[in-house]
């Protein structure tokens, strides 16, 4: 069985060999945890954001960074492409924000390979039937302030794992790391509502990719929160290939998976969460998901695809300006 937490080992200590290159910080806590500061108190890099987000996804995604992301009618951003062949444990056996994480005054939430040994959720891991023994634990933290010894303390126990075999990775919403981990979930999107809204069985997803763009920095958490919503609702294209079953209909899931089939869609993330009165339990949950599908049905050789780029809601989320 692949370990999540193993396969990122190796990428954390790149991250940890070439700190100064990533404009990233690596700190020994007094009770041996190592954090790593992706944006907190340094800038990151974009090197540094496509690590975070290939330990988000257990190590067994494959994830790259370009400029080659062009939406329609001329806006032209950053983007984060991810492969995978391990869809299931990758996408929601790691990288699903599963994991509220509240020690003291201290709140973030935790996705990325150390939820496989603390099962958070439980629900999902016997959903995906997937767990790992690992004897470390990896955690990525969306925070905008740095973890304490308590919180490595906390963080090993429901691990069961010692606190020196503990690695923290923190970004905030509001940095370039913290940008491109979240545009990287935009396969994740997809998975999520399979499972959580469709009742899809996601251990039929062989394989998945998908591309989108990277929000710029526009404002603090908030705003960025926002942004960065909104680069996967309305610019994320994912391709999955499924081994469909007689029983299932696959075109009838391709059409409600993109975000187009939500009741709050046309709208930036921030005015549907303002909406919600700031609850994300009030959003509704088909939300969540990728502009675009295309789905490769493996069993009879069919391809289908559903949704839309929206540039324009992109546009009107970052106020974007064209200059003459």
């Amino acid at each position: 069985m692949i370990s999540v937490n193993r396969a990122s080992l190796p990428i954390v200590e790149k991250m940890i060999e070439n700190a100064e290159e990533m404009k990233i910080d690596v700190l020994k806590l007094e009770n041996g945890a190592t954090v790593l500061d992706c944006g907190v108190n340094v800038d990151g890099s974009f090197e540094a954001g496509k690590l975070f987000t290939k330990i988000c996804l257990g190590g067994v995604a494959h994830v790259g960074v370009s400029i080659a992301g062009t939406l329609e009618n001329g806006i032209v951003l950053p983007c984060v492409k991810v492969k995978t062949s391990q869809p299931a444990i990758a996408t929601l056996g790691a990288q699903k924000a599963g994991w509220s994480i509240k020690v003291g005054k201290f709140f973030a939430m935790g996705s990325g390979p150390a939820r496989a040994l603390a099962k958070m959720p439980k629900a999902t891991y016997e959903e995906i039937d997937y767990e790992d023994d690992a004897d470390i634990a990896i955690l990525c933290l969306e925070a905008s302030t740095l973890p304490n010894a308590e919180v490595a303390e906390f963080v090993a126990e429901k691990c069961g794992v010692a606190v020196d075999k503990v690695y923290l990775l923190v970004a905030p919403t509001s940095s370039l790391v913290g940008a491109i981990q979240i545009s990287g979930r935009v396969v994740e999107n997809g998975t999520y509502k399979m499972l959580e809204a469709l009742h899809f069985d996601v251990r039929k997803v062989k394989f998945a990719a998908g591309i989108a763009p990277v929000a710029p920095i526009v404002g603090d958490d908030m705003k960025m929160m926002g942004a960065t919503n909104d680069m996967v609702l309305y610019g994320g294209r994912t391709y999955y290939y499924i081994e469909s079953d007689e029983s299932d209909d696959v075109e009838a899931l391709c059409k409600a998976l993109p975000s187009c089939s939500a009741e709050t869609y046309g709208k930036p993330f921030l005015e549907v969460f303002k909406e919600a009165e700031y609850d994300f339990y009030k959003i509704d949950k088909g939300m969540f998901a990728p502009a675009v599908v295309t789905i490769n049905d493996m069993r009879t050789g069919k391809l289908v695809t559903a949704g839309k780029m929206n540039p324009e809601v992109v546009k009107k989320s970052l106020k974007y300006t064209e200059l003459e």
